[in-house]
């Protein structure tokens, strides 16, 4: 078994190493919500054949764990009654599959019993580095990175002691983590990207962004005061 990082959906960005992996195998599984389409699907479909089985892992994006778990639990069979077969399977994975990726969620489940094969990707935090031209870390420093999703005094904590720092998977989060930043003194060094590499891209300063209109796939770049190359 594979499991494919796929970059954050340039299809460009997709390894030549997952590529080759791609043509061969039988099977390919991927994340989905619990209606429509696959964003991990849709960054590699053209190299998909109708020969190919496809399992879409359904999961309900809700606070709660358990729907999520069960969604994983069934995936994660789907996919072994294949391997069982002697079938080759790529589990697709947007971003790095260990990077925070939902592989993670399968490969737990499986690596117990099968021998899997990790093609890391290119995760989110190098893409909007580069839309956003801003470095994550220079020389010696350390770089943070932190969920939106985690408990406001927390988050607050943890930038309070961060000069550079990502706050990742911003979506419904995104009040919150200004709010943080405004109270740090830190909003207007905050650069807000989303969906990068894609035609949707876009990069603004903290203040111009509409809540109501941020996605889960966007995150924070915060900077200290040291210039580059010092």
């Amino acid at each position: 078994m594979f499991g494919l990082g796929l970059g954050p959906g340039d299809p460009e960005l997709v390894t030549p190493r997952a590529r080759r992996i791609l043509r061969r195998v039988g099977v390919v599984a991927y994340p989905a919500p619990e209606t429509g389409p696959s964003f991990a699907r849709s960054i590699v479909a053209s190299l998909l054949t109708p020969a190919l089985t496809e399992i879409a892992i359904r999961v309900p994006m809700a606070p709660e764990r358990a729907p999520a778990q069960a969604a994983y639990d069934a995936g994660a069979a789907a996919i072994a009654r294949h391997l069982d077969r002697g079938s080759d399977v790529a589990a697709l994975c947007q971003g790095d599959p260990f990077f925070y990726g939902s592989f993670i969620q399968i490969f737990e489940r499986l690596a117990p019993r099968y021998r899997i094969e990790v093609v890391p990707g290119v995760a989110s935090l190098m893409a909007c580095a580069a839309a956003a031209q801003a470095p994550l870390a220079v020389r010696d420093e350390p770089l943070l990175v932190v969920p939106a999703p985690i408990e406001e005094g927390e988050l607050e904590r943890l930038l309070a002691g961060a000069d550079n720092a990502v706050i990742i998977k911003l979506g419904r989060h995104f009040a919150k983590v200004r709010r943080v930043l405004e109270r740090l003194g830190r909003a207007d060094r905050a650069i807000y990207v989303e969906r990068a590499s894609l035609a949707a891209e876009r990069v603004l300063p903290l203040a111009a962004v509409d809540p109501a209109t941020v996605p889960y796939f966007s995150l924070v770049l915060l900077r200290g005061g040291t210039e580059a190359g010092s």
